[in-house]
């Protein structure tokens, strides 16, 4: 380990972050990457069958615009997903390049092999491919800004929970 993984741990784990939502975040983030990276972006089309039922309801003088909103939330959908793309690409840079091929073969890979045999593929023990994807996607968390912090009510529940205060 260098000594820019031990600076992140040690920001990560001083910071009250809940890990197991981090954890969480950054896979869906890989896996929204991943399916754009395969499939691209699907886009979304406008219903143009009129509803039948009676709505209740005042003058607003709102004008509403089906295909427009669609068309637009297409083109924010599709840029918000190219701008995770190329920050998870400028994230991955930062990392091992052990930790970076984990993290490929775990998420990002077409195939989406079972740990066991990526680890057996990559000549490292299972435990130890563990510790490098959890430190792998810590890494990333902290590059992407993904980390999901404790709220203090949060921090107290966890504590009486644990026995600790």
């Amino acid at each position: 380990m260098g000594k820019r993984q031990i600076n992140s741990f040690t920001i990560f784990h001083s910071l009250p972050v809940d890990e197991a939502a981090t954890r969480a975040a950054v896979i869906q983030l890989l896996e929204e990457v991943r399916q754009y990276r395969q499939i691209g972006y699907i886009r979304q089309m406008a219903n143009v069958t009129h509803s039948y039922s009676t709505r209740y309801h005042g003058v607003t003088h709102a004008v509403h615009k089906p295909t427009e909103e669609v068309a637009i939330r297409n083109i924010d959908k599709e840029a918000e997903l190219q701008r995770k793309s190329e920050l998870l690409d400028q994230a991955l840079k930062g990392l091992t390049s052990m930790q970076r091929e984990v993290i490929e073969r775990s998420y990002l890979d077409d195939e989406r092999e079972y740990d066991f045999i990526s680890c057996g593929e990559m000549g490292i023990s299972d435990r130890t491919y563990r510790r490098i994807k959890a430190s792998a996607l810590r890494l990333l968390a902290i590059a992407m800004k993904l980390e999901v912090v404790l709220e203090p009510e949060d921090m107290k529940l966890s504590q009486s929970v644990h026995g600790v205060g």
